[in-house]
């Protein structure tokens, strides 16, 4: 397999993705907040810094535009992509993505301006994850209904795809408006295309996502089940895009890191728990398995974020570090 012409030289999917590598990344924030609504986010920029300067991939951010004590979790507190802005000032290499924004809610025209900039205040750092969003009770408040949701991410996907891709675009949509090639955007992408990746199905089929999709993450299925999902993902990339396609696929879950380093490891609730070295060897049947991305979520842990770090960056990071990012 091979990477696509479009991302050869797109620093933030270079330093994520390539066939046979496995990279990690931290699902923000770099805090951990058991059993409360949301972090503090005290000395946020400075722990960013500090995952910039190891050879962790990636930092995602969470759409979560209300607090809703159901749920009881707010994620970073800022919205995604004002932050991925603040957090490219203080950054020079790690990939800033989205996990993912609920593209349903979104404007796609107005996304496509504010993702392009960001490609640009970024240096090519920006993923692009798009989700359709899990929290019924937010459509209301939007006046959308929950029912549309798949309809509604493939109709705002494809307006948002011919803004941010070509040259004074038409388009029509009955909810997004329409163009007749008058209008242009600017800026486009600054190296080529920002990569587009699902997060979740967001209401689609797999053939949909490996056809018009850039990659795909997805909350992590059973350890046992890894090989099979991800041979089913790679029949579909290349039944859709061809036999030597590469679209990666990532896992993602939230991740007891416990303080014994060689704890057994043990999937729990929409995630893990573990040592970091019994982490590793996780790691490693997933890479030989076929997944190139595992995004983390430690929030969960009742140890210092500081600690977590430690353990990853010793026992994690050697074997999977980061890709090159240069062209």
């Amino acid at each position: 397999m091979t990477l696509d012409l479009r991302f050869e030289s797109h620093p933030g999917f270079r330093r994520l993705f390539a066939p046979g590598h496995l990279t990690i990344g931290l699902i923000m924030p770099l805090e951990t907040y058991p059993g409360r609504p949301g972090p503090t986010m005290n000395g946020h920029l400075e722990m960013a810094r500090l995952a910039d300067s190891s050879a962790l991939g990636a930092l995602w951010m969470r759409d979560i535009p209300f607090y809703d004590p159901h749920y009881g979790d707010v994620g970073q507190v800022f919205e995604s992509l004002i932050y991925i802005s603040a957090l490219s000032a203080v950054t020079t290499s790690i990939t800033l993505g989205t996990a993912g924004i609920i593209l349903p809610f979104r404007e796609p025209k107005i996304l496509a301006k504010q993702v392009m900039s960001l490609d640009h205040l970024s240096d090519g750092r920006m993923v692009l994850g798009l989700s359709s969003g899990d929290r019924p009770a937010e459509y209301p408040i939007f006046d959308i209904d929950y029912s549309t949701r798949g309809e509604r991410f493939r109709d705002a996907f494809n307006v948002y795809k011919s803004i941010s891709e070509n040259d004074f675009p038409t388009f029509f949509s009955s909810r997004f408006g329409k163009s007749e090639g008058t209008h242009d955007l600017i800026p486009k992408a600054a190296f080529e295309q920002v990569p587009s990746i699902a997060v979740g199905r967001s209401q689609q089929s797999l053939d949909w996502i490996a056809r018009h999709m850039d990659g795909l993450l997805v909350p992590s299925p059973p350890v046992s089940s890894i090989k099979s999902f991800v041979t089913e993902w790679q029949t579909h990339v290349r039944e859709t895009s061809g036999s030597r396609s590469f679209k990666p696929l990532g896992i993602a879950g939230y991740l007891d890191l416990v303080e014994d380093r060689d704890y057994p490891f043990e999937a729990i609730r929409s995630g893990f728990r573990s040592g970091s070295r019994t982490l590793a060897s996780f790691l490693e049947v997933a890479r030989d398995a076929g997944v190139n991305h595992v995004a983390f979520n430690p929030s969960i842990s009742r140890r210092p974020y500081t600690d977590i770090m430690d353990n990853i960056i010793e026992d994690i990071l050697p074997y999977f570090p980061a890709l090159s990012s240069k062209s």
